[in-house]
């Protein structure tokens, strides 16, 4: 189905591949990289993603005698802020 901007990708499974709702999926086109890369993280399976990437974050913070300074925080920090982007996307 055509908008006034063109057929568009909607990353949510509920909608065809042809649908675009600015609404619902809030996003672009993806390019042909980025769907590649929304087809391995959906093929390998989100929940379990999420689960591995909460892992490490614990075992990175709770469980280990290294120093976490500055630049170790803004890492673990970013595993947090893509966990939860993956928690919306499979939400939605």
């Amino acid at each position: 189905m055509s908008t006034q901007n063109g057929p568009n990708v909607c990353f949510n499974d509920k909608h065809s591949n042809e649908i675009y709702d600015p609404s619902i999926c809030g996003s672009k086109i993806p390019t042909p990289s980025e769907a590649e890369f929304l087809a391995s993280i959906k093929f390998q399976g989100i929940d379990e993603l999420i689960d591995s990437l909460k892992m490490v974050h614990d075992f990175a913070l709770y469980h280990t005698d290294l120093p976490v300074d500055t630049t170790e925080k803004m890492a673990l920090f970013n595993l947090k802020i893509l966990w939860e982007s993956l928690e919306e996307l499979r939400r939605r």
